[in-house]
């Protein structure tokens, strides 16, 4: 059974994976202080055109920008990264500049109060921010062409002539040239559409408010779209590729109802033209705020089934928050980085409050809290004020500092004073203290120790947090089962019956099954066969994932989780089946065939396995079983699918010639968390002489960048 250990292994692996993408966070680079301009030179407005050429991986631009000299000055720059400039004109004229490939340096002697225009016509290709998803692929390859970029932490100064720095706002207004048939979103509103010729279109975006540069954002693709309007009149447009029209509604599902929640809880007006999503390939985070348009990762693009184990809800909320608090109050550096992301998060979970109950809210809290007690016990501990904190200072260390101050003021002045924060300071830059301030002048309540406490100290405040979740009666019956997980089943077996009593709580349910683990099976099967009998999907989901050997008496049972909706539960129950009871394998895959899961088909991967290494299963069907497998390391597929199937080749060892070449090119993708697992991957076959003589084999065809990564990874 050592294959059967290695299967489990790798399903424990993939299902990491899939939560971890939830956690996906976007980091940002710290720009450098000492060329800041924004108190020398005032740039109001931005026109570009840009042609982007997917095929060469180029682009092509002109751009206009209008801006004021606040002070004498005798030369301005513009971020502009590995950009080659035709022209360069100021008023309509010539003008001296200087291109160290980082910036572009406009010499003249420039005069305070005077209004400029300064022309740049430049060709890049982006190494960063702009990314071709499968622009080498054949056409009658099964992968998504599409085009997109993702600004912050990445530099939009890639592609487009701009600004690193977040201070500097200004209106942007972009038309893309891009190929015919494909749908291209921007920021803004689209002002026109035009065929150009026969092979291009051209599509013109416009703006009214200023914005920071790495908001800035393109997506192209072949989409459809559905069109919402919020109650303001608002519209709504959420896009999808025609292969997921299935998946559109449960993806975007309670999009309205989020939208108008925020307006009215915010109780700001939404602060842009509409409002779009797209998702996209391989994208580097879960999601990304840009001004009106977030783009996101397709692997949230679900069916209804999904939607219970991994949805797109609290991705949609937290990007959608952004376009208030980031994209039209925007930190003026990364000190202040949780008046984004403790905002974005914190109002997430009110929005996931409504829609999935009190206890939600209340849980989200608690596991937060318990991550940040953790972290802080542990001695890593950080203040929301430290530039370099981590995601889980910044996200919800920072939800957990409003929680705390919204119950110290009262939730009438915490609107109140979110309101007056956000007025003050629309389409600005913003400081900590120029949201304390807000907060002080509305509720006149000394909130001194809140910013000590929560805002200044690295440690998070425990107690504090536990007199807050104490608040749930939910959460109050939940720490009482959960202080019994040492405890003997003979001793609790009585209250962990009664909480599987109708209505059971489905997080109290679930702590009940996970105690039974390991223990008597005397007693813990007529609690399983209880929580089974409740229906509840996430309670059977707790059953499928915490039982490692099946008892006889409840083997029935639990074969019939096969039919579940959930994809977790699914894949759980098909591996456990088989493993216990192989004898019945053909019984499981009958049960099983034709579902694939999540975008990593992580039931049909394992589907595919089992009948790969089944001795019953007919040899004359393996070989079309092994080419659907090998199949999907291809590099025009999602990432996600990719990893997963390289996992599962790995274990049986069977890599062919091709999945040894795209594991190559894995190493080398854009995705860091990908690029990572392969590079670690290839690292283990590389010390393996068998594989290690056919790399060195294949290495005699190929040329650069894949002979120069893999000469230095045959020298480790």
């Amino acid at each position: 059974m050592y294959f059967a250990s290695l299967l489990k292994s790798q399903f424990m692996k993939q299902l990491f994976l899939l939560f971890s993408l939830a956690f996906y966070v976007v980091g940002y680079a710290q720009y450098d202080g000492s060329l800041e301009q924004t108190n020398k030179v005032d740039f109001l407005q931005m026109d570009a055109e840009v042609s982007i050429l997917p095929q060469k991986k180029s682009v092509e631009g002109k751009v206009v920008y209008r801006f004021k000299i606040l002070d004498p000055q005798d030369s301005i720059f513009i971020d502009a990264k590995n950009m080659q400039f035709s022209e360069v004109l100021l008023n309509g004229k010539k003008v001296p500049y200087t291109n160290d490939s980082s910036r572009i340096w406009i010499k003249s002697a420039f005069s305070p109060k005077k209004e400029y225009q300064l022309h740049l016509k430049y060709t890049a290709k982006p190494k960063q921010a702009m990314y071709f998803i499968n622009w080498d692929a054949p056409n009658n390859s099964n992968g998504s062409k599409q085009v997109w970029t993702q600004g912050q932490g990445r530099d939009n100064s890639n592609w487009l002539p701009s600004f690193d720095d977040m201070t500097e706002k200004l209106i942007f207004n972009l038309t893309i040239n891009f190929n015919k048939g494909y749908q291209v979103i921007s920021n803004g509103g689209l002002a026109k559409k035009t065929a150009l010729n026969d092979s291009i279109t051209q599509w013109k975006f416009k703006m009214e408010k200023p914005m920071s540069s790495y908001l800035v954002a393109v997506a192209a693709g072949k989409y459809d779209k559905l069109t919402l309007q919020s109650k303001t009149a608002v519209p709504i447009h959420l896009y999808f590729e025609p292969k997921d029209s299935l998946k559109a509604e449960p993806t975007y599902r309670h999009t309205k109802e989020i939208f108008d929640f925020f307006e009215e809880e915010i109780g700001v007006p939404y602060p842009w033209e509409n409002y779009k999503q797209v998702p996209v390939q391989d994208f580097l985070f879960a999601g990304m705020e840009n001004t009106g348009t977030t783009i996101f990762s397709d692997a949230l693009v679900i069916d209804s089934t999904a939607f219970v184990d991994q949805n797109y809800v609290f991705v949609n909320a937290h990007e959608l928050v952004h376009q208030w608090f980031g994209n039209m109050v925007t930190e003026t550096n990364g000190k202040h980085h949780w008046l984004h992301e403790g905002f974005a998060t914190y109002y997430a979970w009110m929005a996931e409050k409504g829609i999935f109950g009190e206890d939600y809210f209340y849980w989200k809290l608690y596991e937060s809290a318990e991550q940040l007690k953790e972290l802080s016990d542990s001695g890593k501990g950080e203040s929301l004020l430290d530039p370099k904190a981590s995601s889980l200072t910044f996200y919800q260390k920072g939800a957990w500092a409003l929680h705390i101050l919204k119950e110290l003021i009262g939730e009438d002045n915490f609107r109140k004073a979110i309101k007056s924060y956000l007025i003050e300071n629309a389409y600005s830059n913003v400081t900590t203290e120029d949201f304390v301030r807000a907060v002080e002048e509305v509720s006149k309540i000394d909130i001194s120790a809140w910013k000590q406490d929560w805002l200044q100290q690295s440690a998070f405040q425990g107690t504090e947090a536990l007199v807050s979740l104490k608040r749930s009666g939910f959460i109050t019956k939940y720490m009482e089962l959960a202080s019994l997980r040492e405890t003997s089943i003979l001793n609790k077996k009585e209250y962990l019956e009664k909480a599987l009593d109708f209505p059971v709580n489905e997080y109290i349910g679930q702590e009940t099954v996970f105690q039974l683990s390991g223990e008597s099976l005397q007693e813990t099967v007529p609690l399983y066969k209880k929580a089974l009998e409740t229906n509840n999907v996430m309670l059977r989901q707790a059953v499928a994932v915490s039982i490692d050997s099946i008892p006889s008496a409840l083997k029935s049972e639990f074969i019939e989780l096969l039919e579940d909706d959930s994809y977790i539960t699914k894949e759980n129950a098909l591996l456990k089946s088989w493993l216990q009871f192989p004898e019945e394998t053909l019984r499981f895959l009958n049960s099983t065939q034709g579902i694939h899961g999540f975008q990593n088909k992580n039931v049909r991967l394992l589907w595919l396995v089992i009948n790969l290494v089944s001795p019953e299963i007919d040899p004359e069907k393996k070989p079309a079983y092994f080419e659907e497998l090998s199949g999907y390391t291809s590099e025009t597929l999602p990432f996600g699918l990719r990893q997963n199937a390289f996992g599962y080749l790995y274990q049986i060892n069977a890599f062919t010639e091709q999945n040894l070449l795209d594991l190559l090119e894995g190493a080398q993708h854009h995705t860091y968390s990908f690029r990572n697992y392969c590079r670690s991957l290839l690292d283990k076959l590389l010390k393996e002489e068998e594989y290690r003589t056919k790399y060195v084999a294949l290495s005699t065809v190929m040329e650069n960048p894949d002979l120069e990564f893999l000469t230095k990874r045959l020298q480790n």
